[in-house]
């Protein structure tokens, strides 16, 4: 029996299993940091089929240790009994340093916590890249999609013209 390979995306992260592109859209992003991540089986063995939805999802502080809320990863089908909540709280590994930083940005300039992908590095361990980001306006958002608009018109035109 022939096995169709999933084509994976490779990026200088990793494998990447899920992106929040809608991140990028929302939200003006000014740091980025790489968190582990505490998985049970299932859902490493979900997250390897490519199985993630990262578009609700925020992290946040509790006692002290930041925990990933809203990240939906779906059940894995071939376990029987030892399986995991979709929508659990998992918790995120950072230095106390990056969590200090963190934590503080988000009480004083009102920030927020956003993952922006999940994926596997080179050792094959899961990683979430999280970004501190600050909510954007109805306006802020026109005009990031007008200069976007703008640089594919002048790509087009200059590859149409030379």
């Amino acid at each position: 029996m022939a096995r169709k390979n999933k084509k994976k995306k490779h990026s200088a992260l990793g494998d990447i299993v899920a992106q929040n592109r809608r991140a990028r859209h929302d939200y003006h992003i000014s740091t980025t940091y790489e968190a582990g991540i505490i998985l049970k089986g299932t859902e490493v063995k979900s997250l390897r089929q490519g199985h993630c939805t990262l578009t609700e999802s925020f992290a946040g502080e509790k006692d002290g240790e930041l925990y990933l809320y809203n990240a939906h990863i779906p059940e894995y089908t071939a376990a029987s009994h030892f399986t995991h909540e979709p929508k659990a709280i998992r918790k995120l590994l950072l230095n106390k340093r990056e969590i200090a930083a963190l934590s503080g940005a988000v009480k004083r300039k009102g920030k927020s916590m956003v993952p922006l992908s999940i994926y596997f590095n080179d050792r094959g361990i899961a990683k979430v890249e999280l970004a501190l980001a600050e909510g954007k306006q109805k306006a802020d958002k026109r005009a990031a999609q007008k200069d976007q608009d703008w640089k594919r018109d002048k790509a087009r035109l200059m590859r149409d013209r030379g």
